[in-house]
């Protein structure tokens, strides 16, 4: 298997996106995997009585599609993911599109990156919003000032 290669910069606006079609395939293996069998995800007869009216994806699992546009788009191959602060606005049902797009918002330091990252649906619709810190991949060249943090006067 081959790997693309680290993005050679990244710099503030920079931008990325991964779109992944949401299969009930995924949604079994996804509950297998963490062993989260809630029947809003697996059963059609207890999801049509919820006020969705059928069953929805993981939330986790749409963040999954963010961590894949972190690792393979933007800041792309070797990224490590550090943290994720998301708001889950609408819900992902079966067979619908994703599109995970995140944005770089701040340098923080040369090896810590803020990314805005949004989930949208196939009709536009935000599904998820947030942000993202990352650590770019070492080969990566991180341009623009890192942001200036607030001092602490007891320092």
């Amino acid at each position: 298997m081959s790997f693309p290669q680290p993005r050679e910069t990244l710099s503030l606006g920079d931008s990325g996106q991964f779109t992944k079609s949401i299969s009930e395939n995924d949604i079994f293996r996804f509950a297998d995997a963490s062993g989260d069998y809630n029947p809003l995800h697996i059963d059609e007869t207890y999801a049509r009585s919820t006020r969705f009216g059928k069953r929805v994806a993981h939330g986790i699992l749409t963040a999954g599609i963010i961590s894949t546009v972190l690792s393979s788009e933007i800041p792309g191959v070797g990224t490590i993911f550090l943290q994720l602060e998301i708001r889950f606005i609408k819900p992902v049902f079966i067979n619908d599109r994703v599109t995970a797009k995140a944005w770089v918002e701040e340098i923080i330091k040369e090896d810590r990156v803020r990314m805005l990252v949004a989930c949208t649906n196939q009709h536009g619709e935000d599904v998820a919003i947030g942000n993202a810190i990352v650590m770019p991949p070492k080969e990566t060249k991180v341009i623009g000032e890192p942001s200036k943090l607030e001092e602490n006067p007891e320092d």
